[in-house]
């Protein structure tokens, strides 16, 4: 990952990658420029070792080439990546590279609540039908791929957003290839456990997604999004609608995201080991219901999905708390350390009310059906000292 997509002698001898601002690019000839046009609008392919002229900071730029040709060996099975403006961008992106009207997609729930509102709202407006399934629960999750009409993309969130529920993508992967009718998508948004911790395209799984926001750039301080596929010309596909759209990722962010790629495995394996640290020990406390974290699963059929799918629990954890909303606010105002705000995957410890945040916008079905209660807080663990961060939370607890 270092050393791949980055020559230094396009960069005067950088050793790392330099910033291009440029909006534009001058063709070196007028053939060239014809031929960047055609391999750009999908009307040829580029030739293997062919240097393509760029064209268009919409289309393309050399920080998004060498961060999309870098981030690859990160996604164990990838062959080709495309970088976004925003997690959510790549989503919608993706989805509308290969989703017509009449189509039906099955996802997940929970899921993140901003893609259940484009899927239910926004897709559902332009005439594709959405179809929930219970995160974790395989046998309707086959029922679902089973009976749904022009079935074109599966889209599972696993973990889940915000109760940590587990699913087999794998399992997912095979009902999909084996439903009589063509193979529809299988999509995973990868964000709460990878790239470090969980590898979907080895389980069978066709694109993964994230929000690079997140853990890949780890700071809090940028917007960002991320496709992997297993077939370059799933990217290719997508791509031409990124063209449409506009809404690749810019040179400033592209540079900065570059940078943080070698330490993506430092800091998560930090945060899971502090993350597993204090999920065990606030398990048990009286002020506390459940917490919904792998190590603690008591459900036999979620453990084998973590144990078979995952090398780590990860960061995130989510815990019920005794007393509904108003001991969920009091936790969140008492603690001095941990920081009441959305986002996760930060070296900062995160920790939100999905209820009246991130989900805030379901109903009460909704929230019934995704199990977000009032009392559920979400947690992200950040790099900080896990004894620190624990005291902080057992004075919040004491605080209820």
């Amino acid at each position: 990952m270092l050393t791949r997509g980055f020559d230094p002698s396009l960069s005067v001898g950088s050793a790392r990658p330099a910033v291009f601002r440029s909006s534009t690019y001058v063709f070196s000839s007028p053939e060239a420029a014809e031929r960047a046009f055609d391999i750009m609008a999908g009307r040829a392919k580029p030739e293997p070792g062919e240097h393509v002229d760029l064209v268009y900071s919409r289309f393309n730029h050399p920080n998004a080439e060498i961060l999309e040709d870098q981030i690859v060996p990160l996604e164990a099975g990838a062959q080709a990546a495309l970088v976004f403006n925003s997690g959510m961008a790549a989503i919608m992106t993706a989805l509308f590279a290969f989703l017509r009207p009449g189509d039906t997609i099955v996802y997940t729930v929970p899921i993140y609540g901003g893609t259940q509102k484009l899927i239910e709202n926004f897709l559902h407006a332009w005439g594709v039908a959405g179809a929930p399934a219970p995160a974790g629960n395989a046998a309707e999750i086959d029922r679902a791929i089973r009976n749904a009409e022009n079935l074109r993309v599966v889209l599972i969130e696993t973990p889940a957003n915000p109760t940590v529920i587990m699913t087999d993508i794998r399992r997912a992967a095979e009902t999909a290839a084996g439903a009589n009718r063509e193979k529809p998508l299988v999509m995973v948004d990868n964000t709460m456990l990878g790239p470090a911790f969980q590898h979907p395209l080895e389980l069978g799984a066709d694109v993964v997604l994230y929000s690079a926001t997140k853990y890949l750039s780890g700071f809090s301080d940028l917007i960002g999004g991320v496709a992997l596929a297993r077939e370059r010309a799933l990217i290719d596909k997508i791509r031409s609608m990124r063209s449409l759209f506009g809404n690749i990722l810019q040179p400033d962010e592209c540079w900065i995201l570059d940078t943080r790629l070698p330490t993506i495995g430092l800091r998560m394996n930090r945060q899971s080991k502090n993350a597993q640290r204090i999920a065990e020990r606030l398990h048990g406390n009286r002020k506390v219901r459940k917490v919904l974290y792998p190590t603690l699963f008591d459900d036999p059929e979620q453990r084998r999905i973590y144990e078979a799918q995952c090398q780590f629990p990860g960061a995130m954890f989510s815990i019920e708390l005794r007393g509904g909303k108003p001991a969920a606010f009091q936790f969140l105002r008492t603690l001095k350390l941990a920081r009441n705000a959305v986002s996760l995957g930060g070296v900062e410890t995160l920790v939100c009310h999905p209820k009246t945040t991130t989900h805030s916008g379901f109903t009460e079905e909704q929230f019934a059906q995704a199990g977000v209660t009032d009392g559920l807080v979400r947690v992200s663990i950040g790099i900080e000292d896990w004894r620190d961060l624990l005291a902080d939370f057992e004075r919040a607890l004491d605080a209820i």
